[in-house]
């Protein structure tokens, strides 16, 4: 997502899945800034260090790492240790506060997971189709919160396309990431077959441009989808996001909320509601409930929202 990173501040829960190993004994645990690692690891790294880690990032990033993350968040940071040649997370943690902007970025990036696919939660490109084709009479705007590597952005553009019947259709998109990496595969517009092969033959002759010769087993994505989106980096946590310009027809922020704490969800859904049209829809992931924020948005069904302030609203759930 584009933004340049806040300094450091102090003080979050992950997107990664991984299964924590059973607690140390406390022989193997290293006092904070301990010099000798335990056996069964290259660098030290104690209780002190993913503390300092967990507020660190949630200061950066809203990202509320769990303790059962320790083996994640040691396992991710490790290979930057290793490529800046420091010996104990104590120093790395101490690099990072005197406030190397480059390595911050590489930071939060490490410690973001970016799981995602084409059309995933199809129901609410269906919903999407359904509510483009009721608004032909002016340009459209929709903001992905949470593009990742493109896919989410690429279908929302595929989905545009078929509600217009066009390559060109009124439709823009704004496509953001807080990790710089996965936006730049986005941007890119490559993916390997296996990622597109659950898609209809239909959309695949349509969307994507078949790779050949030393692309081969790759698909690009058409050159008139690209020109839908622009990627851009957005931290959803800085007080202002400049590149967003409203009145939007929908966001799309779906399995990144579950990663932030009542507080931040409610701060950054404060900031939502204003940029929506009244008409307008919040799309979240299956897993999301804003139910602690009612006075903002009000549920339509199956993880789409509305304003709560929308003049003559309800009654028009969109998965009716």
């Amino acid at each position: 997502m584009g933004r340049v990173l806040n300094k450091p501040l102090p003080g979050v829960t992950s997107p990664s899945g991984l299964r924590a190993r059973p607690p140390a004994t406390p022989a193997a645990q290293p006092a904070a800034g301990g010099t000798t690692p335990p056996p069964d690891r290259e660098f030290a790294f104690g209780p002190a260090d993913f503390e300092r880690i967990r507020k660190l990032i949630y200061a950066q990033a809203g990202i509320s790492l769990a303790p059962v993350k320790q083996d994640m968040v040691y396992s991710r940071l490790a290979r930057r240790l290793r490529a800046l040649g420091m010996s104990r997370f104590s120093d790395y943690i101490d690099h990072l506060e005197k406030g190397d902007e480059a390595e911050w970025e590489t930071f939060v990036n490490a410690l973001t997971t970016n799981l995602t696919a084409f059309f995933r939660e199809a129901h609410h490109f269906d919903i999407l189709l359904r509510t483009l084709r009721e608004r032909t009479h002016r340009p459209l705007r929709i903001w992905c919160s949470a593009a990742s590597t493109g896919e989410e952005p690429y279908s929302l553009a595929i989905t545009a396309c078929e509600a217009f019947d066009s390559l060109t259709p009124p439709v823009r998109i704004l496509a953001s990431d807080i990790d710089t990496n996965v936006l730049a595969k986005g941007e890119k517009g490559v993916y390997p077959m296996e990622r597109v092969d659950r898609l209809s033959p239909e959309r695949l002759r349509r969307f994507f441009l078949r790779g050949a010769g030393a692309q081969a087993g790759q698909a690009r994505v058409r050159p008139e989808l690209q020109q839908l989106i622009r990627f851009t980096r957005i931290n959803l946590l800085d007080p202002r996001w400049p590149a967003v310009e409203g009145p939007l027809d929908a966001i799309f922020c779906r399995n990144v909320m579950i990663y932030f704490d009542k507080p931040t969800q409610y701060a950054i859904l404060k900031k939502f509601a204003p940029l929506l049209r009244d008409d307008g829809l919040l799309f979240a992931g299956h897993s999301e409930s804003f139910l602690h924020a009612a006075d903002l948005f009000k549920s339509l069904g199956r993880t789409v929202y509305e304003r709560a302030d929308r003049v003559g609203g309800g009654g028009r759930g969109p998965h009716k």
